[in-house]
């Protein structure tokens, strides 16, 4: 039988499933060790000579890393059909602020957040699913404009009712429309996507009852509870002076910008290394005071120039996730949203934007910690789940992870 995403997820909330975390740090919740940044579960991919030439076209970069890496070929559909998004949605932010756009303003609607949903989150959630379901390597899809994960097999693509079903060999999460609520301002904003193995043990028996069918529906809810540490590849588009599109398979951080004139993503910036030590922090600097006490003291270490750097710290703040972590990863720095008093598990979603962009940092070179935790290494609860977070430079991150670790020996 089929069933409805909304019969196991419904009674979970975002607020409410993910209980907040404790302001005591243990000593044994807060030693996040200082582990090779690329360690995930799945095999990084061989790459040659022609992912590394600047120039070469997205497509002809995932070609080559099929003909490379047989057992990831699919990717390649399933990037062309993410490229071709990406283009499209780039098109709409360019065009949302004409008087004549359909896309300006409020839908009407609340997403499963609580946060008002623009005509453009709709619009570009929609072009997202459709883009990713008829690649037909797809199988689970979850994003921040939907209540459950959605099944995109073209067999239910005209269904009213949202369905988890048997299906592809990937899985989809993606936050549609980063930093939406500045689009109106200009400011830069972007797509973030995470691709997980689709585990082939998602199959309902359509004679259960009772208990054996909830059993199941919770193993294939597991397809999008996966760690970061499982991801096949992560990629982002910038929205902003260019698009960019900024992918990892597992083996180094790829940055591409769109050539409007040739309508191709060409290769920019090949295989990214962030600084491993910088002069930039990104933060909203407003609620420093309802900070944990390590990252208070770290982060006035780093204005007054008494950090471990020696160097005075200056400040660039997006409040757009694509845009900041951007520029963190070409020029180096600290982007953070971290835990309060009034967010006690920070703002930003661990299954979507956290753990994706955790893959891409890491790839870089970078870290990316909770303060206590490796952000990959977190198994989200429930899909639209929060997590504080900081990420950037090697070296700064890990003067945070350090900060942690001495408040923990100290109380």
């Amino acid at each position: 039988m089929r069933f409805t995403a909304f019969a196991f997820l419904i009674t979970a909330s975002a607020a409410s499933a993910f209980a907040p975390a404790s302001k005591t740090f243990s000593k044994s919740s807060t030693l996040q060790a200082t582990v090779a940044p690329i360690q995930t579960k799945t095999k990084a991919p061989v790459f040659d000579e022609v992912c590394e030439t600047t120039g070469v076209t997205l497509k002809r970069f995932m070609a080559e890393v099929a003909m490379l890496n047989p057992e990831i070929s699919e990717l390649t559909t399933l990037f062309g059909g993410i490229e071709t998004a990406c283009k499209a949605i780039s098109n709409l932010v360019k065009r949302s602020q004409l008087p004549s756009s359909e896309t300006l303003g409020l839908e009407g609607e609340v997403n499963v957040q609580g946060e008002d949903q623009k005509k453009l989150d709709v619009i570009t959630n929609d072009l997202l699913k459709r883009a990713l379901r008829f690649t037909g390597k797809l199988g689970i899809l979850a994003s921040e404009e939907e209540d459950t994960p959605v099944d995109v097999m073209p067999d239910n693509a005209k269904k009213s009712e949202i369905v988890i079903d048997e299906g592809e060999k990937y899985v989809a999460v993606f936050d549609p429309l980063d930093g939406s609520s500045n689009v109106d301002a200009g400011i830069p904003t972007g797509t973030i996507i995470g691709i997980y193995e689709h585990d082939e043990n998602c199959i309902l028996d359509e004679n259960c009852i009772g208990e054996e069918c909830t059993e199941q529906e919770a193993r294939c809810l597991a397809n999008t509870l996966q760690p970061g540490t499982n991801l096949v590849a992560a990629a982002y588009c910038l929205y902003s002076s260019s698009t960019f599109f900024v992918l990892t398979l597992g083996s180094g951080t790829y940055g591409f910008t769109l050539d409007e004139n040739i309508g191709e993503f060409v290769l920019s910036h090949p295989n990214i290394k962030i600084p491993e030590t910088s002069k930039i922090m990104s933060f909203n600097e407003a609620n420093t005071h309802l900070w944990d006490e390590p990252l208070q003291k770290v982060v006035t270490g780093w204005k007054e120039g008494s950090g471990k750097s020696g160097q005075a710290f200056s400040s660039r703040y997006i409040g757009s996730m694509v845009g900041d972590v951007h520029r963190t990863l070409l020029y180096g720095g600290v982007f953070g949203y971290p835990a309060d008093t009034k967010n006690k598990n920070g703002k930003l979603r661990l299954l979507y934007e956290g753990a994706p962009m955790s893959f891409i940092m890491e790839q870089a070179g970078g870290l990316s910690t909770t303060g206590t935790q490796r952000v990959m290494e977190i198994t989200p609860e429930i899909v639209h789940q929060r997590v504080p977070i900081v990420m950037g430079s090697k070296n700064d991150v890990q003067e945070v992870i350090d900060a942690y670790a001495e408040y923990a020996a100290k109380n």
